[in-house]
């Protein structure tokens, strides 16, 4: 099966179809992380090569609804106004989405975390299921969606407890969020964050490969 794997310069998703004896090949901005398969350019260009599947991990960086806050800003009366650079790269991004979303594939995984309201009623196509890190044996609760085109929905392949972090307050923080918070690098810390947990990966490919 020909596979495209869209935005992911980490090549975890690749490598996992490429076990199952897939033809599969990353695409990013970036270069590749781990030695593969990979074009580095724009994956808009790479849509119409007869691809079997394609999985796409478009930026979320506006999109998150972790980011909603930023939507907003004060104006010099200190009254909330809206953000206008900040509400078009959310449309650039939610048309990105849609590009991805509508390529001609017959089968599409699309991810994404929970995304605020405005990029709800820009993109208009509601997530298939959420899904989450320890449901596939990875130590996290960072809920992800997945937008599913003639595909089943991921089970989950191996249930754990996720680690917690207690502050000497007495707060509970899931232990890979706040331990990705200790990154400084903020360009650092939003690529280890983006990047797919092995258990996920590993269960696309065993599951729709």
């Amino acid at each position: 099966m020909k596979v495209l794997v869209a935005c992911e310069f980490s090549g975890i998703v690749r490598d996992a179809f490429i076990a199952k004896g897939h033809d599969a090949v990353s695409c990013d901005l970036l270069p590749t992380e781990q030695l593969g398969p990979h074009i580095q350019g724009d994956v808009l260009e790479q849509l119409n090569e007869n691809w079997d599947l394609m999985i796409a991990h478009p930026p979320c960086t506006y999109l998150t609804n972790s980011g909603a806050r930023w939507l907003y800003t004060k104006d010099e009366f200190g009254n909330k106004v809206t953000d206008l650079n900040r509400m078009y790269e959310v449309k650039i991004g939610s048309d990105f989405f849609l590009e991805l979303y509508n390529a001609n594939i017959k089968r599409i995984c699309i991810e994404n975390p929970i995304q605020h309201k405005i990029a709800r009623m820009m993109i208009n196509k509601p997530y298939t299921q959420i899904i989450r890190p320890y449901q596939f044996g990875n130590s996290s609760t960072k809920a992800t969606c997945l937008w599913l085109k003639k595909l089943p929905k991921l089970h989950p392949t191996n249930i754990i407890t996720p680690e917690k972090h207690i502050t000497k307050t007495g707060k509970v923080y899931d232990k890979w969020w706040f331990e990705t918070c200790l990154i400084s690098d903020l360009k650092e810390r939003a690529k280890v964050r983006s990047m797919t947990f092995q258990g996920i990966a590993d269960a696309m490919a065993e599951q729709w490969g």
